[in-house]
């Protein structure tokens, strides 16, 4: 059950989890604010152009981290929130069947929709051959990583099996989880551990060993 954490929950739990260890949230959507800002530039276009989607994200990890002045757990919370690719989270409430629209901090318009034109969409070697390819990965990745990193501050396991079965069972999150999603958040929780011995790493290392292990399997 810990395993099944769609983007969406991941989402309203670090929103939650952030509430508690970051009662002011103006740093946090400044740095929302940077990051968007610099995948939606025309430096960041280039470095796309010039080395790939792989590299890229490493440029913008490397950035929220130097931003964040070497802090990795707010750098990967603000990642999580700068590429997740919609402003909101539509959430069906049980019996009474409303809808909720829960907000996500997220930059000005015209950076938001530039900031989705270019983020990195082909991470794997199964990323989709379309023009969304694996858009909103990143904020799986990200997210996942996060919560994982943070997790020496208390018991994150047990408390996230414990939201994972109350937000399943008693809200209807108005998105499709499959199990590239589930998988994906394998690979940012191994991210978050390995961060904690080694602070070098860098995302494409595990984006590349997922597709290896992929060709593994299917080959």
């Amino acid at each position: 059950m810990n395993n099944k954490l769609s983007i969406s929950f991941l989402i309203f739990f670090a929103a939650l989890f952030t509430s508690i260890i970051h009662p002011q949230q103006s740093s946090i959507s400044k740095t929302v604010n940077y990051i968007s800002e610099y995948i939606a530039s025309e430096k960041f276009i280039s470095i796309r152009s010039h080395v790939g989607d792989l590299a890229a994200s490493d440029s913008i990890y490397s950035e929220a981290v130097k931003y964040c002045q070497g802090d990795i757990g707010d750098a990967l919370l603000c990642l999580m929130l700068a590429t997740v690719p919609y402003r909101e989270v539509p959430i069906t409430i049980p019996l009474i069947n409303i809808v909720l629209y829960y907000p996500l901090t997220s930059a000005d318009e015209e950076t938001f929709l530039k900031k989705n034109d270019n983020l990195p969409r082909y991470l794997f070697i199964d990323s989709p051959d379309n023009d969304y390819g694996d858009q909103d990965k990143l904020a799986h990745f990200f997210g996942s990583a996060f919560l994982s990193y943070e997790s020496s501050i208390f018991d994150l396991g047990k408390l996230i099996g414990y939201f994972v079965e109350v937000f399943e069972e008693n809200f209807k999150v108005q998105s499709k989880v499959d199990y590239r999603d589930l998988d994906v958040n394998d690979y940012g929780r191994l991210f978050g551990n390995l961060l904690k011995s080694d602070s070098t790493i860098l995302p494409s290392k595990i984006f590349l060993l997922r597709s290896l292990r992929f060709l593994r399997v299917t080959l």
